[in-house]
């Protein structure tokens, strides 16, 4: 782990942050990666605008225009180990992730500060293919408190708790291809 990227002398990790590397065995990394190329992935929008990055969701899709989730395609059975692996890490039980995020950061794709919507509860990340750098940060008391940590290919991480509410992250433009498949818990439904 790496703490300090952005000059906090804070020595540790936020509260509810967990990190866990080679928590995917890699005979599933490979399946995984398999599978990538064949996925329907489509650009990333955002009220207009298309992210570098490529997004495929399964189970529920959140929907930045009308600001819902909506219920979508199931979860493929291909993510259901990856699931439990991530479900028991983050001490769940595994049909309370009910949403995969799957992302697909090509050479120089970022993904800016941000918190999860509220609709969503805990969140596990894991990382494939290549490494990158997690930063977060808070304001408090007029200033920001930062730190980062490097994800590892197999690794999962947990936001929950107040790192969940409280924090922001964002990852730094990637320098090699990689995937991210981020499992959520739903809070609220909209439609169905």
């Amino acid at each position: 782990m790496q703490d300090d990227l952005f000059g906090d002398a804070s020595p540790s990790l936020p509260e509810g942050f967990r990190y866990e590397r080679d928590i995917v065995p890699r005979i599933l990394q490979e399946m995984l990666l398999e599978m990538m190329p064949r996925l329907p992935f489509r650009a990333f929008e955002f009220h207009g605008f298309e992210g570098k990055r490529r997004v495929v969701s399964f189970g529920w899709k959140y929907d930045f225009s009308s600001e819902e989730v909506r219920k979508i395609e199931a979860m493929p059975p291909m993510l259901l180990p990856l699931r439990k692996l991530a479900a028991d890490f983050a001490q769940l039980p595994p049909e309370n992730l009910e949403q995969a995020l799957i992302t697909e950061y090509d050479v120089g794709a970022p993904i800016g500060w941000h918190r999860d919507k509220a609709v969503f509860g805990n969140v596990v990340g894991i990382s494939l293919l290549s490494s990158c750098t997690l930063r977060l940060r808070r304001r408090t008391a007029g200033r920001w408190q930062r730190a980062s940590v490097i994800l590892e290919p197999g690794s999962a991480y947990l936001l929950s708790g107040p790192v969940r509410w409280e924090w922001e992250h964002s990852i730094p433009a990637v320098e090699r291809l990689r995937y991210s498949i981020t499992f959520r818990e739903l809070r609220a439904r909209a439609s169905a």
